[in-house]
């Protein structure tokens, strides 16, 4: 725990102080750009909302396209680290005897 680094991210023109894992930190910017730009493209299509509402469009767009039939990125994630654990378990079992 104690390798975790403060990471500023800026979502929505507001800036949040995280800690994560240095392994972490590239896939955690490139969800921060992701984000921001689907807010910009929202912005495009439905002008006169605030951020707030664009926020919870996008939440809206990833939560639908993680649903969506064909594309389980959330269920194969976890699924393939159930795999590596059980490798990962094999692993340790055959360096024990």
């Amino acid at each position: 725990m104690n390798d975790l680094i403060p990471v500023n991210v800026t979502i929505a023109d507001r800036t949040y102080r995280v800690r994560l894992s240095p392994d972490d930190e590239e896939v955690v910017r490139s969800s921060v750009k992701l984000i921001n730009d689907k807010i910009a493209e929202f912005k495009l299509l439905y002008a006169g909302k605030d951020a707030q509402d664009y926020i919870s469009m996008v939440l809206l767009w990833f939560a639908t396209e993680q649903t969506k039939p064909g594309n389980n990125t959330v269920a194969a994630t976890e699924d393939t680290i159930k795999k590596l654990h059980h490798i990962e378990d094999s692993l340790d079992k055959l360096l024990q005897e």
